[in-house]
């Protein structure tokens, strides 16, 4: 039977969930309650199946100790991370095919951290009074299905039991039909290779994706947007990839420099922990990126501006930031388990950065390589310069077929 968890904190919501479990039965799912509450909860409240006893502990915690501290901050993380490690237990043990909470800003954020520790793929809805604003919290680069509670979470009500009770059938609909795509065989299918792509290396990225679809690979683009980056590096992270052909890593720019669309330090490191091959480009790294013309800071006032388009303005990378983004690639590259080989294209890295663009800068490119060939001096990496422009076809297929060399010898 199909198993819905419940994420929750039955100190303030007791009545909620208990109600949702009733619905969730009457639609032919087990449930199992997780309690993350950190105060008892209320006479009457049904017992959890893991209590905040049992969720404090799991994060290292004592939760009397919680309790007598009167840290709310800190109590509440406690419990994230308790909830994190039973709910990821309890989808390793076959117990967990959904998970559904209700929540307000605590109980949201508890739950969306139990929630993105889960594969891609199975069912998480989160049904909360935050889901009308900012999301990327509860979200991050997982695939989170936020609901909106229209009223706070206080008691079932007229409008509370239209959204909460869709909810429930929504969470059970997904639970049966994920027990269902576990329970069958697996077809095999082509394997899966992630791209990073921006709209400057597209001509690049959709040449290496059709010479890979020839090759026999099913490619999965990610714009690198920053959420996009923190996606890929997940699904890496998750199993789901044979390769990653990353040709644009212009998010490592953003991250060093200030930009908007940076995917965090940790991009360009999850397929090296996981040792699967990775063919690796320098794509828009000429650039760092912000919102409309007037959004860019003051200290970069009289840099080399491109306006994009009315919400993206790019910034011109200086030889001293190239330098700087080629010796974090090298040093994030060396780290990896597994065959990884580097393409540097000496006619530019980005449709801008060609002869005869704003952004075209040999010298800051030249300092770029520099300071990655010699951070890459000595290691396991191979490096290749290319005598092409990163959006050459040439340079594509070179890419395409290193990839499916390096995944070739490695499997």
């Amino acid at each position: 039977m199909a198993t819905v968890v419940l994420v929750g904190t039955l100190d303030t919501k007791g009545a909620e969930y208990a109600w949702l479990a009733e619905r969730l039965r009457e639609d032919g799912c087990e449930v199992v309650m997780v309690d993350a509450g950190v105060l008892p909860p209320p006479p009457g409240t049904p017992a959890a199946d893991l209590g905040p006893e049992e969720v404090a502990r799991a994060a290292g915690h004592d939760l009397a100790a919680l309790r007598s501290a009167g840290d709310r901050g800190a109590a509440v993380t406690a419990m994230a991370q308790g909830a994190e490690r039973l709910v990821g237990e309890l989808y390793r043990s076959g117990r967990l095919h959904a998970v559904l909470a209700v929540a307000g800003s605590g109980g949201s954020s508890i739950a969306a951290r139990a929630m993105q520790a889960l594969p891609v793929g199975v069912p998480k809805l989160l049904v909360s009074t935050m889901a009308g604003g900012d999301v990327a919290p509860y979200v991050g680069s997982s695939d989170v299905t936020l609901m909106y509670s229209v009223v706070d979470v206080a008691g079932i009500n007229s409008v509370s039991s239209l959204i909460l009770g869709n909810a429930a059938a929504a969470a059970a609909g997904m639970a049966v039909r994920h027990e269902r795509v576990l329970a069958a065989p697996r077809p095999h299918g082509r394997p899966l290779v992630g791209a990073s792509m921006f709209g400057v290396t597209t001509p690049a990225v959709d040449v290496a994706r059709e010479r890979l679809d020839e090759l026999g690979y099913e490619v999965l683009v990610f714009h690198a947007t920053g959420a996009d980056g923190r996606a890929l590096e997940k699904l890496v992270a998750g199993g789901f990839l044979a390769g990653v052909l990353d040709l644009t890593t212009t998010e490592l720019a953003d991250e060093l420099v200030g930009g908007v669309l940076s995917a965090g330090p940790d991009r360009l490191t999850a397929a090296g922990r996981a040792g699967i091959p990775q063919v690796v480009a320098p794509g828009a790294l000429d650039m760092v990126n912000f919102g409309p013309r007037e959004t860019v800071p003051e200290r970069f006032a009289e840099r080399r501006l491109l306006v994009h388009n009315p919400t993206v303005t790019l910034m011109r990378t200086t030889a001293e930031e190239m330098s700087a983004v080629g010796a974090d690639l090298g040093h994030k590259l060396n780290a990896a388990r597994g065959p990884v080989t580097v393409l540097w294209p000496l006619g530019g890295v980005s449709a801008v950065d060609a002869p005869g663009g704003p952004f075209h800068d040999p010298a800051a490119d030249r300092a770029g390589l520099a300071a990655l060939r010699s951070a890459l001096a000595g290691g396991p990496v191979e490096l290749r310069e290319v005598d092409a422009h990163l959006n050459d076809p040439a340079f594509a297929v070179a890419a395409a077929d290193r990839l499916h060399q390096l995944i070739t010898a490695h499997a």
